[in-house]
């Protein structure tokens, strides 16, 4: 078996991603909160040549993720981290992954976003309480942080960036309140407050299909919404392009502005998520 050779497995980035820009890619540590949509940016931040990884989910791989999530049949019933664990070492044996098969939440967000550089964020969003901790933690810390979604055809990436006084929370802080009085404190009444928000820059099919999810998850049931391959490689490319121009030091759209691009539609647009 051929030796890695970190230089040998980047060459073909030359050309694209300058050689400053490479060795803060290899540096970087990055916490992906959430590896069932974020399978797609772990497995594309691993091409390009991150190699410091930290994971944490508590799912395990299930036959119907495999329509578009990174995984294989082989990892059924396996830990999510623990599977993409599996797939960064054989991309990159050198790779260090701290895999932790939990649910992020607030008791471990601060530690977690201690230990990094920079955060990607795709928590199952039942769990409000965890993707606030999480965001908070990052605002409070300094670090930036990126949200994805898959979006039918298509995604939407959200930066954060660090400093900038635009923190999910105090973006979502009106919403909040405003379930909050009305005695439904929960995602699904804030989430659809957002989508309520941008849904006129959305595909019809994707409010569709939102709006059926939204009313099966007021019970606390957990997201079924349909999701395909292409909304999921479209995160993973969007966000790495995104990663990639922060660390470059290019401008990159922040928050409260999110990229959302439509291959339903063939258009990129910015929406701003709180107006």
């Amino acid at each position: 078996m051929p030796e890695f050779n970190y230089d040998e497995f980047t060459k073909r980035n030359v050309g694209y991603i300058g050689k400053d820009v490479q060795k803060r890619i290899r540096d970087a540590r990055v916490l992906f909160a959430g590896c069932g949509l974020g399978s797609g940016p772990v497995i594309c931040a691993a091409r390009t040549g991150f190699q410091h990884f930290v994971l944490i989910d508590g799912d395990t791989v299930d036959a119907h993720n495999l329509n578009r999530q990174f995984f294989d049949f082989d990892d059924v019933g396996t830990p999510k981290v623990e599977a993409l664990k599996k797939h960064i070492l054989r991309i990159n044996p050198q790779a260090t992954v701290e895999a932790h098969v939990a649910m992020l939440d607030k008791h471990n967000a601060a530690q977690l976003v201690s230990e990094v550089d920079m955060i990607f964020d795709t928590i199952d969003f039942v769990d409000l309480e965890a993707v606030l901790a999480l965001h908070a933690n990052a605002a409070a810390q300094a670090k930036p942080i990126f949200t994805a979604m898959n979006i039918g055809f298509g995604a939407g990436v959200l930066y954060f960036p660090p400093n900038s006084g635009k923190s999910l929370p105090e973006l979502l802080q009106s919403d909040v309140e405003a379930a909050a009085a009305e005695g439904n404190l929960s995602y699904t009444a804030v989430f659809a407050r957002v989508m309520a928000r941008i849904g006129a820059h959305l595909d019809s099919q994707v409010m569709e299909e939102v709006g059926k999810a939204l009313t099966i998850m007021e019970d606390g049931t957990a997201c079924p919404a349909s999701q395909i391959a292409v909304g999921s490689f479209s995160v993973a490319a969007l966000a790495m392009a995104m990663m990639h121009d922060m660390l470059a030091g290019m401008d990159v759209p922040g928050s409260p502005n999110m990229v959302i691009h439509s291959f339903r539609n063939h258009e990129t647009k910015l929406v701003n998520i709180a107006a």
